[in-house]
């Protein structure tokens, strides 16, 4: 299993120690940094990580900072802003520059360790619409499949992944129901049903 590279930028000496062991314990390649100055010096030497987790009230370069440059070093890697001094035009300031999360301190292990991977999840589902994306042009929203084929790339015409299919295949696609929306449908039927019947003994 891969080993996920995760940046811990926290000017408190036993901060930086704890919560590096939470993560050593699960698994995670941890670099640690006791400044944002620091953390932005290892950026401009080319390092990479898959995640940063920054303190936000530092001297000199503060977490904010931290964001900013690694957002500039690596537009797709995940910051997670850690604070004691929390507030909320801060946390939208940080999801506005591009944080992935933002939690207060002191960090409860348990809690800690699940926004984590929360963040490495976001991280792993981006690379791989990336990878996707590079071999169809899906939309993240609607699902429809762009055919560029005899066209500029970009320019083709958005459809419904069971049309491209069967353009592409000549496979007709069956349709079902996934659980949570076969549990809605029965409930609708049942919703229209007693209706019926209501309506039915009111005649």
């Amino acid at each position: 299993m891969k080993k996920y590279s995760i940046l811990l930028v926290d000017d408190e000496e036993a901060i930086r120690i704890s919560l590096a062991n939470y993560l050593q314990k699960e698994g995670y390649k941890v670099t640690t940094a006791e400044s944002g100055d620091k953390a932005v010096e290892m950026f401009k030497k080319n390092y990479h990580f898959d995640l940063i987790i920054t303190d936000l009230m530092m001297e000199g370069i503060d977490g904010i900072g931290v964001l900013k440059e690694a957002k500039m070093a690596h537009t797709d890697i995940i910051v997670m802003i850690l604070t004691g001094y929390g507030s909320l035009d801060t946390a939208v300031e940080a999801m506005r520059l591009g944080a992935f999360d933002y939690m207060q301190k002191p960090c409860e292990k348990g809690e800690f360790l699940m926004r984590t991977k929360r963040c490495i999840d976001h991280l792993i589902l981006n690379r791989k619409i990336k990878v996707y994306e590079k071999l169809i042009p899906v939309c993240c929203v609607c699902k429809k499949i762009r055919d560029d084929d005899g066209k500029e790339p970009g320019t083709g015409v958005w459809m419904e992944p069971d049309i491209y299919l069967n353009r592409k295949t000549a496979i007709e696609t069956s349709h079902t129901y996934c659980d949570e929306h076969m549990a809605e449908l029965r409930k609708e039927m049942k919703a229209a049903v007693k209706k019926h019947k209501e309506e039915k003994e009111q005649k």
